[in-house]
């Protein structure tokens, strides 16, 4: 059931429009060109998309409907689309099967759910039924605030999301068989030295028209802001504390609407937030590449910044492989090789964090990426293909994959240059409700620690106080 609100005849059109647009064919993996253990398995299924995006429609709020698209994989909702208002979200078009504290017809709800729960630590057993979350998805329970969809009697009139939606878990995991980064680089090293490499590039033979800025359309892939997935089955990637952290944030957003976002504070955004959609997309990425460092640039509230070492070998004496102190850093250390035109990277020394509504990651997070030119019959590159594989053995639990594709938008001669972003704080945590204040304003406020988890201390400090988290919590649950 689909609910309709302020929606004019011209935003029906520009949706349907989009859906003509739309190439349903894009969003596949970069065929290697030869058989490879470690890179160019198939997506399935692959999220619709387009490598090659109109600019009026990259910010767009992906349709519900898609053509020549199962059902199944549409986003799971509830959400509006059409025009936007405060914070991106559709203010025009409801998808959601229930509205106002109602029931989708022919679902027999929970005694007790996200929205209606004082202690969700108690409800862990739920926590495998998307009927705990009104089988909304994670975007859409941190936009039930925002988006106006939490009805009359808040948090309890909650609206519902479609239940027999869902993105399949296998296509979000790994295809391959490394239990850690570092076999998975070895391995793809081992391919190029087969094939003559790994290729020493020069200033006259480094691909230096991947120069330039680059965007990716939104709703490309699983993870850039988990619409498209239940949250049970993003539950089921994570080990039982980093379930628990997943859970605690989805309840601060949709229950106590008490959201703890980094950039709402100026605290750093960290290495995960760069493949979400909402941490990247006001102005492109900036791609630098030369013989010995490519360097990446990206920024929305705070900046990104990505430098490969092509050729460096990491210190494996230490916590985790690294190249500088044995200190995590925001956004790791990266070394890299080519192999032809192919770019392939490792990054380790990850500082953990979290990305709001996503998961939380620790700092054991190790990552291989791969980058392919998307290239025209004429030779001219339109892109990148990005592919990620994602070894967290602390909060994973099996290897994660995000593929997607950066459109390139200009070289570095066009258009605006990159804006280095300096985040001026405004917004405070006092007693527990992030506050904004004025110039001159005298604020009592608690200094958090940064690296202890500030925005779970604030949510255990004032909206937790009467929950009981047990010490050890028993594996009463699973998701196999």
């Amino acid at each position: 059931m689909t609910y309709y609100r302020g929606v004019s005849m011209r935003i029906i059109v520009v949706i349907l429009a989009c859906l003509h647009i739309l190439d349903v064919s894009a969003q596949q993996v970069a065929d290697p060109g030869f058989p490879s253990n470690g890179r160019g398995a198939p997506l399935v299924p692959a999220i619709p998309g387009s490598q090659r995006t109109p600019a009026e429609l990259l910010e767009a709020y992906p349709p519900a409907e898609l053509e020549n698209y199962p059902e199944q994989y549409w986003m799971v909702g509830p959400f509006r689309i059409g025009t936007l208002g405060a914070g991106g979200v559709g203010m025009g078009m409801i998808h959601a099967t229930a509205l106002d504290g109602s029931v989708p017809e022919g679902i027999e709800p929970l005694p007790v759910d996200l929205f209606t729960s004082n202690d969700f630590y108690a409800d862990r057993e739920l926590w495998s039924d998307p009927r705990y979350f009104r089988c909304n998805s994670s975007e859409a329970i941190q936009a039930q605030w925002s988006g106006l969809l939490i009805g009359d009697d808040p948090p309890a009139s909650a609206a519902w999301g479609y239940c027999d939606r869902d993105y399949p878990r296998a296509a979000m995991v790994s295809p391959y068989s490394f239990a850690n980064a570092m076999d998975h680089y070895n391995v793809l090293m081992e391919e190029a030295k087969y094939r003559g490499g790994p290729t020493q590039h020069t200033y006259a033979t480094v691909p230096s028209d991947w120069n330039g800025r680059y965007v990716w359309p939104r709703g490309q892939n699983w993870y850039a802001e988990l619409f498209w997935s239940q949250v049970p089955t993003v539950l089921s990637l994570m080990t039982e504390e980093y379930q628990t952290r997943f859970v605690q944030e989805a309840y601060h957003h949709g229950n106590t609407n008490v959201a703890q976002w980094p950039a709402q504070f100026c605290w750093p955004e960290g290495f995960m937030r760069r493949f979400h959609y909402h941490g990247v997309t006001n102005q492109p990425h900036q791609v630098l590449v030369t013989p010995e460092l490519v360097q990446l640039l990206a920024g929305d509230a705070n900046n990104f910044i990505t430098n490969i070492h092509v050729g460096r070998e990491f210190n494996m004496e230490g916590l985790v492989p690294r190249l500088g102190a044995d200190v995590p850093q925001w956004y790791g250390e990266t070394i890299g090789f080519w192999d032809e035109e192919v770019l392939i990277t490792w990054t380790s020394n990850i500082q953990g964090w979290k990305v709001h509504g996503g998961m939380e990651f620790s700092s054991k997070l190790q990552v291989i990426e791969i980058y392919t030119a998307n290239r025209n019959p004429e030779g001219e590159i339109y892109g990148l293909n990005h592919e990620a594989v994602f070894y967290d053995p602390e909060a994973l639990v099996e290897p994660i994959r995000i593929v997607r594709n950066l459109e390139k938008q200009s070289s570095l001669l066009e258009g605006a240059p990159y804006q280095f972003i300096e985040c001026v704080q405004s917004i405070f945590n006092l007693e527990g409700q992030p506050t904004p204040a004025a110039p001159g304003e005298t604020i009592n406020v608690v200094v958090p620690d940064i690296y202890g988890r500030p925005w779970a201390e604030n949510w255990k400090r004032f909206h937790e106080q009467e929950m009981k988290k047990p010490d050890e919590e028993e594996d009463i649950f699973s998701f196999e």
